[in-house]
């Protein structure tokens, strides 16, 4: 599917209007996804962020407007465009009596892929997740499921990869592992299309930020761009103190893993007194 990539931008969405009866979700929405990229769609619960996604992901149908995915019209070539795309929910839809890797090779299987093993152990290894392949999924932290998810959503090799909201429920460290997966895809090649309500998320990971309200795009730009509309920063010296996140860091490390035993406790950051 990569070879046959249209030329231009990945996703192309052009006057995209959709409503709930007397409800008006997407009131006019215009934006465009560059190749390889990772564009944030950052907005408020109910702002439109997911009947976005679910009309470019061919799940919906929109009102108005048009909307082109990896170069295909969304409305008459919905075949086309979900053999260009991967959607990734707000929850992990893994099957948690299987193992990791069952997951992996049932999904490639489906896909009917050649050698689903290799495939499946190719992932794992990717997503580092070997040692916990043979693992049931009910086993696995937040992070490391929401991880198998998005590795089930890249078996086939798609160009363009939704993902809704991703970190919703996840702990912060769970939630660090997952902004590293998304940078390695984009890293990768991989055009990311990401919906958050988070402005920590955008700010992290997005190339460009479209922020959605009350169904319109109100302002679209790289971070810089975003920055430049507000007034010159006032340069004041203060104490600086240590953030929440840098904190939380320092005390646990940015490699701590999430297994736990019913019976663990919180490590504790010195001698108790």
């Amino acid at each position: 599917m990569r070879g046959d990539r249209a030329k231009g931008p990945a996703i192309q969405v052009e006057g995209l209007k959709k409503s709930y009866k007397t409800l008006q979700v997407l009131r006019g929405v215009d934006f465009d996804v560059a190749r390889g990229g990772i564009f944030a769609l950052l907005g408020s619960n109910g702002a439109g962020k997911t009947t976005a996604v679910r009309i470019l992901s061919t799940l919906l149908k929109a009102d108005a407007g048009t909307v082109r995915v990896n170069g295909f019209d969304v409305a008459t070539q919905a075949a086309q465009v979900r053999g260009s795309i991967s959607l990734t929910g707000q929850f992990a839809a893994v099957d948690e009596i299987l193992t990791g890797r069952e997951n992996l090779v049932l999904v490639a299987r489906l896909r009917r892929l050649k050698d689903p093993g290799r495939v499946a152990d190719d992932l794992l290894a990717r997503f580092s997740l070997t040692d916990a392949g043979g693992r049931r999924v009910s086993t696995y932290s937040g992070g490391m499921r929401r991880r198998i998810d998005i590795a089930m959503s890249l078996i086939g090799d798609p160009p363009i990869i939704f993902l809704d909201e991703p970190t919703t429920g996840l702990d912060p460290q769970a939630r660090i592992e997952v902004w590293q997966t998304v940078k390695e895809l984009a890293g990768r090649g991989t055009t990311v299309l990401l919906t958050t309500q988070y402005l920590d998320e955008a700010e992290q990971l997005a190339d460009r930020i479209a922020i959605l309200h009350e169904g319109r795009i109100i302002v679209n730009g790289t971070l810089e761009e975003l920055r430049k509309m507000l007034p010159p920063a006032k340069v004041e010296y203060i104490e600086k103190q240590p953030t929440l996140e840098e904190i939380f860091l320092a005390l646990v490390g940015p490699t701590a893993k999430h297994e736990k035993t019913a019976n663990s406790e919180p490590a504790q950051s010195g001698a108790e007194r």
